[in-house]
């Protein structure tokens, strides 16, 4: 199926809706949930995901997991789907919580092939195979490092938020205790209970999730780099690759179907 909601299908008696949506850049899908897990499946642009828990940033040709029953708001840029709709009973044991996760070449192709089968497919003919085959591949997928957690305390919450839209790998614990009117020992203790990291894990966990979302989109490592406060792009691949494992234009490559 194509260009439609789940809200029209979702009473189908199959244990899985396969929907392929195509949006315009900058499209917001204002939080909301869903009865079922989704696999959302980006072909191309980036995605960024926004739930209680924290924000997500999906490259292209990579997926993020939503559990059921889960609010969430996704931020669709230059970017079209192919999303399976799972009902509870038939979700992976292995796929609990909101995630990004890897598709694999052959993930990607069952997808692809989902999307077209016929809303009421039979399940026990190859369509049905198709599926379960999709299912298989879902509960084994790795897991991506993509995740900002953000705290529940709602001044944290909102002093986080500030950051992400204005990232600066300068900004210290002391400036940000100064605004909550809280000794740095005490901030630094509070925000490592609300994030499980410290701040300086988090300011730079942050600034590397944002900054991939900018290389898919096309930006330059050098005007990453600026923009988050680096001296140079070298110092922001150096940290990029100690946090990732490569640098930022080897990862984007990786990411990439072959």
């Amino acid at each position: 199926m194509r260009n439609t909601s789940i809200d029209t299908l979702d009473n189908t008696p199959r244990p899985v809706i396969a929907i392929g949506n195509d949006y315009a850049d900058g499209h917001l899908l204002k939080r909301h949930r869903h009865r079922r897990a989704q696999l959302l499946y980006g072909s191309t642009g980036v995605m960024k995901v926004a739930t209680e828990q924290g924000d997500w940033v999906v490259p292209p040709q990579q997926a993020v997991w939503i559990p059921p029953d889960v609010e969430h708001e996704v931020l669709m840029l230059g970017v079209s789907t192919r999303s399976l709709y799972i009902v509870p009973a038939a979700v992976p044991v292995s796929r609990t919580l909101c995630e990004v996760i890897s598709v694999s070449p052959l993930l990607r192709q069952l997808l692809i092939e989902a999307v077209e089968m016929p809303l009421t497919y039979d399940t026990h003919g190859r369509d049905g195979v198709l599926i379960t085959l999709a299912l298989l591949e879902i509960g084994q997928a790795r897991a991506l490092p993509l995740h900002i957690p953000l705290p529940d305390d709602a001044r944290l919450l909102a002093r986080c938020q500030v950051f992400l839209q204005h990232p600066d790998i300068h900004q210290s614990p002391l400036d940000w205790a100064r605004e909550l009117f809280v000794s740095e020992r005490s901030f630094s203790r509070f925000f490592r209970e609300q994030t499980q990291m410290s701040f300086g894990q988090w300011r730079q966990h942050a600034c590397v999730v944002l900054a991939l979302s900018r290389l898919c989109s096309g930006d330059s490592v050098t005007r990453i780099a600026l923009d988050l406060g680096y001296e140079s792009p070298a110092a922001f691949s150096t940290m990029f690759r100690r946090l990732t494992g490569c640098t930022p234009s080897r990862y984007y490559d990786d990411l990439r179907p072959v």
